[in-house]
């Protein structure tokens, strides 16, 4: 399939949901998505949401469809493989905290989760929140039923001698009978096998596990730390941007990711628009960046937005490791590692909305972070924005789509500009809404409405899309 068929409107179907919402149902603050991810082989799919919950899916055998499954209506047979998922189970990774010294509520939202690979049948992943990595392993335990007891209500035994209790009640011993065990099943639990702590006095934003499997990275508003995935008692700070003095302080970062095959390398965006590539093998302390992609904007362009909308919300190597695909407030910029000067393709996502930029600060919008993915061929990419609303992209073509998170990501939508709040979440029964394209969307966007999180099979074009708290899944 070509990136022009990717970014074809024709070739995407609704494949499954979770956790759909009815009309008019309220939205618990808890059950909103906040990260989504599939494993490296696409045969998981984990998220977090903001009530520090974890939840996997597997995908399910071709074969056989479980009962139960989104039964509410049959999804359409995609042209190739099956590509269904069924919830696998749920564990609760964080928990809120309060940091005493600081008088701060630590949140036990997910901001990211992340896969480990693993060589027997357990399932390793990490995930965060604003202070704490934990490492969770999720394995099949057998768990027996006994029954047959001899004394249905045990008491606690009497002060004094121990009597044999046969020779104490003489009418058990021809009632004596051996417990057996009814029931075994095989259920799936989750175990903290490690927490990494204490290192972290910003917000963590990124996690990334390297190539190696051996180590992973965190980063939070000035630092990066290396840990090993064996050791929590100590980290080591690759890159390290505080000023002496903190009146100094001009960018922050805001996302840091692996490079996908060398375990070297790593990436790291900051709030200035800029992505630097550092090699852990030229210093212990990674300030010195190897390179720098940073696009230049000129003078006549500048605003008072143009540093807030330049910042980059994610960052995300395409599966050989040669691009880097980057997400600001306006735009997805692809980047060749082997160009530094300017983008090798720039696609606008909202520059439909540049000139409400003033209401979008006033309403704190244009902070919000959008998370940006590529597919496995490294010919389309993909993004959410509002209105529930995410849009892919071709690479090396000029074709885009525009696509909602329902079961009808194709259905025409009304051109009228909404009478309601635009800040407000709608409750529209038919579930229109202004703007099938990006142009279209101006009038009517729902800025309480946005699509922040989605993830791309790694092997196939599927992607997962959160709208709030239900989780959407579609593919070609």
């Amino acid at each position: 399939m070509t990136a022009g068929d990717v970014a074809n409107g024709s070739e995407w179907q609704f494949l499954q949901c979770f956790g759909e919402r009815a009309p008019g149902e309220d939205i618990q603050e808890a059950d909103i998505i906040s990260a989504v991810e599939f494993d490296y082989d696409g045969l998981h799919l984990a998220t977090g949401d903001r009530g520090g919950r974890v939840v996997l899916f597997e995908r399910v055998n071709q074969q056989a469809r479980a009962p139960g499954m989104d039964q509410r209506a049959a999804a359409p047979l995609p042209r190739g493989a099956v590509y269904e998922y069924r919830y696998m189970t749920e564990f609760q990774s964080h928990e809120p905290e309060f940091d005493y010294l600081k008088s701060l509520e630590i949140e036990e939202k997910i901001n990211k989760v992340r896969w480990c690979r693993s060589s027997n049948n357990t399932r390793m992943l990490l995930s965060t929140n604003d202070k704490t990595v934990k490492l969770w392993k999720v394995y099949e335990k057998k768990v027996t039923s006994l029954a047959h007891f001899n004394q249905e209500g045990r008491s606690a035994a009497p002060a004094g001698p121990k009597v044999n209790a046969l020779a104490a009640n003489p009418r058990l011993g021809p009632q004596l009978r051996v417990p057996k065990v009814t029931n075994t099943e095989v259920l799936l639990a989750a175990r903290c096998k490690r927490v990494f702590a204490n290192a972290h006095t910003y917000h963590i934003n990124s996690i990334s596990v390297n190539s190696d499997q051996e180590t992973f990275l965190s980063a939070d508003d000035l630092r990066i730390n290396l840990w090993n995935l064996e050791i929590t008692e100590q980290s080591f700070n690759i890159v390290d941007i505080k000023p002496n003095n903190m009146e100094d302080l001009t960018e922050v970062i805001t996302s840091a990711e692996f490079h996908p095959q060398h375990c070297n390398l790593f990436a790291y965006s900051s709030s200035k628009g800029c992505i630097r590539l550092a090699d852990m093998r030229s210093a212990a302390l990674c300030d010195r960046h190897a390179k720098a992609f940073e696009e230049t904007e000129s003078q006549a362009n500048k605003s008072f937005f143009s540093e807030i909308i330049a910042s980059i919300s994610d960052i995300s190597f395409s599966k050989d490791g040669r691009y880097i695909l980057s997400r600001d407030y306006m735009t997805l910029k692809l980047w060749d590692l082997n160009k530094e000067s300017a983008p090798v393709a720039t696609f606008n996502t909202h520059e439909h909305l540049r000139a409400r930029l003033c209401d979008l600060y006033e309403n704190d919008s244009i902070f919000d972070k959008f998370d940006c993915c590529i597919n496995g061929k490294g010919d389309a990419i993909a993004t959410g924005s509002y209105n529930n609303l995410f849009r892919v992209f071709g690479v090396g073509n000029n074709q885009e789509l525009t696509l909602e998170a329902s079961r009808d990501p194709m259905r025409k939508r009304l051109q009228i500009p909404s009478k309601t709040n635009r800040f407000a979440i709608r409750k529209n029964s038919s579930g229109k809404r202004a703007g099938a394209t990006g142009e279209n969307t101006e009038m009517g966007s729902d800025y309480a409405s946005k699509l922040l999180h989605l993830a791309w099979h790694p092997e196939a074009n599927v992607i997962a899309a959160a709208a709030s708290n239900s989780l959407y899944m579609y593919c070609t």
